[in-house]
């Protein structure tokens, strides 16, 4: 899964990033705090601690951060927009359970921007995910996306310009999946919006039909706030773009009620959902935000990213049974039926590798039985077998591990047959 992702990354032009696992503490903290600084792990070596020091460093939560230091840090030597993905592990103080682990991977890819970031990139990423998703084959599944503008410009089209109170709103329309209309609606009426405003923003955010069709609507409701005016006009641009991009419109659908809990989305947010399965959660999402790394430099770098959580996507599918089947790394173990033939075995391998195969010895003494057995447990779909009989005929056994069809080739045409009978 991880090279079909790296594949598609690099196929739509995006390089690799690595970044350190530790962070300095100051960095990896001032994002957020809060709750966030709650699952950090901090990271001291015993000398310090015996020393009676603080913690300087601390394991990433995200690679989110980690770009913006980077970015930062290399502004002069990159190449704007610069377009970079990630995949390594994060670390998060987290309860184990099923679908939230202490260490796991994320699958990042962002497009950093300098002054400015056309909204047309808003629209390559979810194509990005269509592409590598179809390449996994994965159940069915559709990107979700929105624009936060529309609700912050909705919101104060309407009077309600309160920053903090306008962030909360947000919040509770992102847990309209989760909970339902009627919780939301009566969490709203606690906030001390207006019954009529509450009415109006669950009506707009509930818009059903085609991504055009909703997008005519929005534009119906002559709503001029020019926030809305905005983000109106960048959901129009992603909607085309991803018509250009020849996305199917049934792996996208734009819902308003897709707000992301996290404040520095500041435009297009997006989460994936798996169709059948609800209860998983989004197992990709990401956004735009406005100055990436406005904490670590003067520029403007905005940016836009989605994030693959693969490890919890993995552990989904498994647990339901939905992987796609995937060869084992080795397609071949070569047995050892006489120990003193071994340099032989040896040599054999060593060919068949210049072949292009992926081939296994076994190297030590044991019944072909339970070399034959191992090679089935292991999922390796052929193997070799040649005694002192095999050698005088100039043949080699090939034995077919599902079928339990055992041929003999002559070792000349080893390596045409050997491909015959795999695929690569």
């Amino acid at each position: 899964m991880l090279d079909v992702i790296r594949k598609g990354y690099e196929k739509f032009g995006f390089v690799p990033i690595e970044t350190p696992v530790f962070e300095l503490k100051e960095v990896l903290l001032t994002k957020s705090g809060g709750e966030t600084e709650k699952q950090v792990y901090f990271v001291q070596s015993t000398g310090a601690l015996q020393q009676g020091h603080e913690p300087e460093l601390a394991l990433r939560f995200d690679l989110t951060v980690p770009l913006a230091r980077y970015v930062a840090q290399h502004e002069r030597e990159l190449a704007f927009p610069f377009r970079r993905y990630q995949i390594q592990r994060v670390y998060r103080g987290e309860r184990p359970q099923r679908g939230r682990e202490r260490e796991f991977y994320q699958c990042d890819i962002d497009v950093i921007g300098k002054d400015k970031l056309d909204p047309a990139y808003d629209a390559e990423l979810p194509a990005i995910i269509v592409h590598i998703f179809s390449e996994l084959g994965l159940p069915d599944f559709t990107i979700n996306f929105s624009n936060r503008k529309m609700l912050f410009g909705f919101l104060s089209n309407e009077g309600e310009n309160d920053t903090e109170r306008q962030k909360l709103v947000l919040r509770e329309i992102d847990k309209l999946d989760k909970i339902g209309v009627k919780k939301v609606r009566q969490n709203l009426m606690e906030t001390g919006l207006r019954p009529a405003l509450i009415d109006g923003l669950l009506q707009m955010v509930s818009l059903q039909g085609g991504n055009e069709e909703i997008v005519n609507e929005l534009k119906n409701k002559k709503i001029e706030h020019p926030l809305f005016q905005e983000g109106l006009a960048e959901l129009e641009k992603v909607v085309s773009s991803l018509r250009a991009l020849d996305v199917p419109e049934k792996r996208t659908r734009l819902n308003l009620a897709i707000a992301r809990g996290l404040d520095y989305y500041t435009g297009t947010v997006y989460e994936t959902m798996i169709d059948a399965h609800p209860e998983f959660g989004s197992v990709c999402s990401g956004g735009r935000y406005d100055n990436l790394a406005g904490l670590y430099t003067r520029s403007k770098l905005p940016g836009v990213g989605i994030s693959i959580g693969i490890t919890r996507l993995f552990d989904q599918l498994r647990g339901l049974g939905l992987l796609p089947q995937v060869p084992h790394t080795v397609q071949i173990l070569i047995t050892q039926l006489e120990p003193e033939m071994r340099p032989e075995y040896l040599s054999m391998a060593a060919d068949l590798r210049k072949a292009g195969f992926r081939v296994e010895n076994y190297l030590e003494p044991a019944r072909l039985d339970k070399q034959l057995k191992y090679a089935g447990k292991a999922g390796i779909p052929l193997a070799l077998i040649a005694g002192t009989e095999e050698k005088k005929r100039g043949t080699v056994l090939i034995k077919l591990l599902d079928s339990k069809e055992q041929l003999e080739i002559p070792s000349a045409a080893l390596a045409s047959r050997l491909r015959d009978l795999l695929t690569f």
